[in-house]
């Protein structure tokens, strides 16, 4: 599902994915769990391995924002982008 949001989200991905900025540890996981939500087309994504530490972290993050939509997820990835990174 395409929508007017999309360009913008694809650009802030880019920029997201090309920064030498560095970031704190829980700034990352909303990053994280903001795109997960966002691109996941078929319900809630999860991790796969419980065991490791990290993916605790990780499936907190998405469990945060499970209600959000796509779109919204979308929109919050972008808002993150331009607060921590520049204008989109």
């Amino acid at each position: 599902m395409l929508s007017s949001s999309d360009p913008k989200f694809l650009k802030a991905y880019e920029m997201a994915s090309n920064t030498s900025l560095k970031f704190p540890p829980d700034i990352m996981l909303h990053f994280y769990a903001y795109y997960k939500r966002a691109t996941t087309l078929n319900g809630f994504y999860t991790t796969k391995d419980d065991e490791d530490i990290r993916n605790g972290f990780k499936a907190n993050a998405l469990i945060q924002v499970k209600q959000l939509s796509q779109l919204e997820a979308k929109q919050k990835y972008i808002e993150m982008v331009e607060k921590h990174i520049g204008q989109i």
